[in-house]
């Protein structure tokens, strides 16, 4: 039987689509369709609202799936996380007109806007208000002042917030998107396999995307001082280089992007001559 996979459609979907692509794994989706096209015939693919995954893999209708764990929180699913992939970093945070202030809205009821019911009533009741919840589905900033007094909702870098008159007054949640796993699903062994085998092959891709390969040359004379100076994932791959009077080496180092600016000029002090920085598809560590 194929392993029944939910993929989150929305702005998680193109992330997603492109995670399967780079890891080998061919995913098309034709205009209005509900059903991916894989490369593979033991992956059976359906779109789903993001909202909706957590449930649907608790109650074991699929096996596994991708949504933020906001609405894993939210839905209160009981489902195993197999792997955090970083993807659209959010917060969930509460936000009140600019011109208002707390204290105010703790004096009296209030009205509070948000998809997110359940993560709204354990905010509002820790932190002492009286309140009604209206349930939105979509552009919840747009409820404030007149409709809402409040707003619970996620937001990336909170630009849209302030263009609305909303000042950020607390964060419930830090999200990003994940794969999940149904606990029916794991308990099959064959399908336990296979869920762990694209949980590699997706870690793979990630590290691939977050490391570069630098190949450079150096001569005998510095050898020493570089690969004791250089990191690498394990120790650099070291070659003689070839050809009579050629007293020197290649060396191959696999480095996080974020050392590079800073590793470059490092190395060319060191000596190596003839640097090459190149992308990685895959790294399995």
């Amino acid at each position: 039987m194929a392993l029944r996979i939910l993929i989150p459609k929305g702005r998680i979907y193109e992330n997603i689509a492109q995670l399967f692509n780079d890891a080998g794994l061919s995913l098309r989706l034709s205009e209005r369709a509900y059903r991916p096209l894989l490369g593979v015939d033991w992956i059976d693919a359906k779109i789903m609202k993001p909202q909706n995954v957590g449930e649907l893999l608790e109650l074991g209708s699929h096996d596994a799936g991708f949504t933020g764990i906001d609405w894993i929180e939210e839905s209160g699913a009981q489902v195993e996380e197999i792997l955090n992939l970083g993807f659209d970093k959010v917060r969930i945070v509460a936000a009140i007109p600019e011109t208002a202030t707390e204290s105010t809205l703790k004096s009296r009821p209030i009205v509070v806007a948000t998809e997110y019911v359940r993560l709204a009533s354990g905010y509002l009741n820790k932190n002492g208000y009286n309140y009604r919840i209206v349930r939105t589905n979509g552009a919840t900033e747009v409820f404030p002042p007149d409709d809402a007094d409040m707003i619970i909702d996620n937001t990336s870098s909170g630009q849209t917030l302030r263009e609305n008159g909303l000042k950020i007054t607390g964060t419930l949640l830090e999200s990003t998107t994940r794969f999940f796993a149904s606990h029916h699903a794991l308990e099959c062994k064959e399908k336990k396999r296979e869920i762990e085998e694209l949980a590699m092959l997706f870690s793979a891709v990630l590290e691939g995307r977050s490391r570069v390969m630098l190949e450079m040359n150096v001569s005998a004379l510095n050898y020493s001082a570089l690969v004791e100076n250089i990191p690498a994932m394990r120790s650099p791959t070291v070659t003689p280089l070839h050809g009579a009077g050629a007293a020197g080496f290649a060396v191959k180092i696999a480095v996080s992007k974020d050392e590079v600016p800073v590793l470059l000029p490092r190395l060319k002090a060191l000596g190596a001559t003839d640097i090459v920085e190149y992308a990685l598809r895959k790294v399995i560590l």
